[in-house]
């Protein structure tokens, strides 16, 4: 499945805004399809764990789960395991949003389960020593967010691009083959760019998409600079 994802790479995160409920996650998906197709920038869609499998079946872009838990098949109810989320025709999940922390152990488990499930991984790290930590995991990609930064309206890149450069450094010495993406804040084509110059392999970003009034104009110009 990494074969689908390429880089820069622009990862939507749905959330659970009221712009998603109801027909809104897949109409922001098809967006999302829609510029992938018209710049060849891949992007990836992040739907609500309840319209998972319906928006995979309806998208050829990645799709991505919000989370997977740390179980396999059998006694887990209520729990998304891997397996579960492969089965809906994923390609990846994310795995420690700051909004959905986990404790280390479990995103080492998480990251094992969804390898044996063939998911492309994203760990969010809060700061350059959870990135380290969660490197020596070995997922396909650490998303760097501060999260006093999220839903914002200033880009880390802005606010803070020492943290970007620090944490491609150091992820680089623990595992040369994690990529580091650029999080919070980020709404314009320009923080992008700022992203990419600093190293980062993309963004995952969220609210500036979800709750735009033209998400293809926004999406558009994320993209304009790669």
């Amino acid at each position: 499945m990494t074969e689908r994802i390429s880089e820069p790479v622009i990862i939507i995160n749905f959330k659970a805004y009221g712009e998603v409920e109801k027909a809104g996650a897949l109409s922001l998906a098809e967006a999302c399809e829609s510029v992938s197709k018209e710049t060849g920038v891949c992007i990836c869609a992040c739907p609500p764990a309840v319209d998972l499998g319906y928006v995979s079946r309806k998208v050829s872009i990645p799709v991505f789960s919000q989370n997977a838990d740390p179980y396999e098949s059998g006694s887990a109810t209520g729990w998304a395991t891997p397996s579960m989320i492969k089965g809906c025709g994923a390609a990846g999940t994310l795995i420690n949003h700051s909004e959905h922390k986990v404790p280390m152990p479990q995103i080492g488990k998480c990251v094992e389960l969804s390898k044996r499930s063939e998911l492309v991984t994203v760990v969010c790290a809060d700061d350059v020593l959870t990135a380290v930590q969660a490197a020596e995991f070995t997922p396909n990609f650490i998303a760097v967010e501060p999260p006093e930064l999220i839903g914002g309206d200033i880009s880390v890149t802005t606010a803070n691009p020492m943290i970007i450069e620090e944490s491609v450094a150091a992820v680089k010495k623990v595992n040369g083959s994690v990529l580091v993406l650029c999080g919070a804040g980020v709404k314009t084509g320009d923080d992008v760019k700022a992203a990419l110059d600093l190293g980062a392999s993309g963004v995952l970003l969220a609210s500036g998409v979800v709750k735009a009034k033209d998400p293809v104009a926004v999406l558009l110009d994320l993209v304009k600079h790669i």
